[in-house]
């Protein structure tokens, strides 16, 4: 029997799964990481933390296992996006690593829009320029810590420094290159316009490669203190979306995923980069050789029914709280909730909007109010498939993972506002799994990743939209549609009597 691992560098903490030849998850280890945060905004790491996590994580994984590491045959990788690593001329870290959720970088935003313009950046880049990215970061640190930037010989996003520390080699792959605003997505190279235009050094960038390319083996040095053989094979792996999608089976036409956790993703399978969203959706490389994917984001989803939960029911568990959602009609008597606690991003990418309750009586329950925010976050992920829809995309099933895949009436109503079947799979490990398949496809076990997910992947059951429920969600969907701009101005407004 042969294995593979599959390593997930989230945000919060490191999962690592061993994962055998029929797809079967023999262990799993999860270790965590600290945030720093040393103002409002900011968001950084210490990408030391990433590897002695990662190594612990092993160590434990392996001596917990009781197998031989020489059976590991490969090993790949899935990261949080758009962190910025910055290497010296040794490869030494020059400063704390700022991550995707960072948002000091506005004034860069609208200094990449000033100088490329918003038209081209979106012909090259497919993109618009959000703090989240990886370019305004750079330009940020460029014009703030200019000795920092100086020292600079590179940039890699989290997972490849990881990567690099395991192997000695440093490369990135394209699903994570297509978040850092410096790729031309359709061309698959680093874009020299883009460079020239604002200062980037294009040596920057480091080599490009496929996401199941092999990029080395284990080092020397690094086999002794983590437990793994030097034989094991190492390949690139993906962003954590794509990765996400790979291991959600999100690798044909008409495939869809809908993944909510804190924040949530509605991510769609493109066969090719040639689609126009007109920068309402993120459009990105796949992990998976030669495809893209499109994808919507809803910056506060599971969030919202947490904090629901943290401010009204601190005492019960989630299924409590849920217990009696279904005795509640759709459209829940009247309340809508629109989920905007931290901004929103798809379709209006305004981090100063806030949520609301609309419609309340003396007759609602709290019952109504579960429900309302259940379906405001369904709602606002409708809002990117939406726009897939009116752009020409094919909805028909959708895979939901995390937090709105354990409740069976969340999973209806997404039936039912979606308007398509969703899918539950038997076991959900997501950008892990995603990892692994990805170093069982590089390691030939397969010919293909869709064959890949036919052995690894299994669905448990499917939810068919109730066509009355469908017609009634349609009509609460266009009024939610009009709260955005409604109470765009009063939301700022009051955001001057925030303390």
């Amino acid at each position: 029997m042969k294995y593979v691992i599959g390593v997930d560098l989230g945000t919060s903490a490191v999962k690592i799964l061993l994962v055998g030849q029929l797809g079967e998850v023999v262990r799993s280890v999860s270790k965590p990481f600290a945030l720093i945060q040393e103002k409002s905004g900011y968001s950084e790491q210490n990408p030391a933390d990433w590897v002695n996590q990662t190594t612990a994580g092993l160590l434990e994984l392996l001596n917990g296992w009781g197998g031989n590491a020489e059976d590991i045959e490969g090993i790949s990788f899935s990261g949080q996006m758009h962190g910025l690593v910055l290497l010296d001329g040794n490869n030494e870290v020059l400063r704390p690593a700022i991550l995707w959720n960072d948002t000091r970088t506005t004034a860069q935003c609208q200094h990449i829009y000033d100088v490329i313009g918003e038209e081209r950046l979106l012909e090259i880049t497919k993109n618009p320029a959000l703090e989240g990215f990886t370019l305004p970061k750079l330009l940020w640190v460029k014009q703030f810590e200019p000795e920092i930037f100086n020292q600079a010989k590179s940039f890699v996003l989290p997972k490849d420094y990881l990567r690099f520390k395991m192997t000695g080699q440093l490369q990135m792959e394209f699903s994570d290159a297509a978040g850092t605003l410096l790729m031309d997505i359709g061309k698959k190279e680093w874009s020299l316009e883009i460079c020239d235009l604002l200062g980037i050094t294009p040596s920057l960038c480091p080599p490009l490669v496929y996401s199941h390319e092999e990029v080395g083996t284990i080092a020397a040095e690094y086999a002794e203190v983590s437990g793994l053989s030097a034989a094991t094979r190492v390949f690139a792996g993906g962003a954590d979306n794509a990765c996400g999608a790979i291991g959600s089976g999100i690798l044909e036409d008409g495939k869809t995923l809908c993944s909510i956790g804190t924040s949530g993703v509605v991510l769609s399978y493109e066969a090719d980069g040639s689609k126009d969203f007109g920068s309402k959706v993120h459009y990105f490389n796949h992990a998976a050789p030669d495809a893209f994917y499109t994808m919507g984001v809803t910056l506060a989803a599971g969030h919202s029914l947490t904090w629901f939960k943290d401010v009204f029911a601190e005492s019960e568990s989630f299924e409590d709280l849920l217990a009696d959602v279904s005795s509640v009609p759709p459209g829940a008597n009247g309340l809508l909730f629109t989920p905007y606690l931290a901004g929103e991003r798809t379709p209006h990418a305004d981090a100063a909007i806030r949520a609301s309750f609309i419609g309340m009586d003396s007759s609602h329950r709290r019952k109504d109010f579960v429900r309302a925010v259940l379906e405001g976050i369904t709602f606002s992920l409708n809002e990117s498939i939406d726009i897939f829809r009116r752009n020409g995309k094919r909805i028909d099933a959708i895979v939901s993972i995390g937090g709105g895949a354990r409740n069976e009436e969340w999973l209806q109503m997404q039936a039912d506002i979606f308007d398509a079947k969703i899918i539950r799979l038997e076991s959900e490990e997501g950008p892990g799994m995603g990892a692994a398949m990805l170093a069982a496809y590089g390691c030939e076990w397969f010919d293909s990743l869709k064959d890949c997910a036919d052995q690894f992947l299994k669905e448990d059951r499917r939810f068919q939209p109730i066509p009355a429920n469908v017609e009634t969600y349609k009509k609460i969907f266009a009024i939610y549609q009009e709260v955005y701009g409604k109470t765009k101005e009063l939301n700022t407004k009051l955001l001057a009597f925030r303390k």
